[in-house]
């Protein structure tokens, strides 16, 4: 029987530059997906999927972010004074137990695996999980829990993967594997953003994991690759043979929320799943399509 998986890592110290001039002094993960913070959804996955710590790396001006996840005394007085009810339970119902979101910073951008190398004290000896709240994912069963399903079957590391477009390769994480038709992929190989002509698959690793503690002592030695960065997906290859190691075709539809367009779309596609805005967001498509 597999460890449970308890913990999750937001790695959320970028600086979200793509989105500048609104993340000058905003923080990339507040900007809102209809009317809720990208880092919100992400934090409500993890909840849903049973995890029990949230682990939020930081960086410089991220205060936004601890303030989000704590009572506004002020506001809530104000609400409850004028019976706003609903209001009330909207900035209320997914704040967590005093403990349960802890912080640790970032002190340089020294890349992904950096991030999650910070938060190796708070995670110790425990299999983890990771989620970057760029990454949205729609779907009736939350992404995580559906990595953490999986790794209960196979052990080692699980990842989630997606194909794209082969001219896209030299943006993600991509797997060397076998059996890239299934859903459950093993994992013989990572490359981190290969050009199109050198990628071994399509197959690219979205922001969600299940990795082991162990991925801890790769990002210890703090080798730089791409971009001059430690490399989460480095870390990760240097354990393939020693564990299993998956990639998890997911169920959803996932939302590239550090591009414009990804985060554009997933404002329409949300906005179509609400019952109180559903209509009016279809009024709205449909009289720009015909322009």
């Amino acid at each position: 029987m597999q460890k449970k998986i308890r913990k999750a890592v937001f790695p959320v110290a970028g600086f979200g530059t793509r989105f500048l001039p609104a993340t000058k002094s905003v923080p990339k993960e507040m900007l809102c997906v209809v009317d809720k913070p990208l880092i919100q959804y992400g934090v409500e996955e993890a909840i849903a999927a049973g995890i029990e710590e949230i682990i939020f790396v930081t960086g410089r001006n991220k205060q936004a972010i601890e303030d989000h996840f704590d009572i506004s005394f002020e506001l809530k007085a104000s609400l409850e004074a004028r019976g706003k009810t609903a209001a009330l339970e909207a900035v209320s119902d997914f704040l967590q137990e005093p403990g349960r979101i802890k912080y640790v910073r970032q002190m340089e951008p020294l890349g992904l695996g950096h991030a999650v190398w910070c938060a190796r004290d708070m995670i110790g000896d425990e299999p983890f999980a990771i989620i970057s709240p760029d990454d949205l994912v729609l779907s009736d069963r939350p992404c995580i829990g559906q990595l953490i399903d999986a790794y209960g079957e196979t052990g080692g590391n699980v990842v989630a993967v997606e194909d794209v477009p082969r001219d896209q390769t030299n943006k993600y994480g991509i797997l060397d594997t076998p059996d890239g038709d299934k859903d459950l992929a093993e994992v013989r190989g990572l490359v981190e953003k290969p050009a199109p002509e050198d990628a071994p698959s399509t197959l690219s690793i979205i922001g969600r994991y299940v990795l082991l503690p162990d991925v801890f002592e790769a990002l210890g030695r703090k080798e730089r690759g791409a971009g001059g960065e430690i490399q989460l997906t480095d870390a990760m290859a240097k354990m393939i043979g020693d564990y299993p190691f998956h990639g998890l075709r997911f169920s959803g539809e996932r939302f590239d929320c550090g591009d414009k367009l990804g985060w554009l779309a997933a404002n329409i596609a949300y906005g179509l799943k609400r019952e109180d805005l559903g209509e009016g967001v279809r009024g709205i498509v449909r009289r720009f399509s015909e322009n």
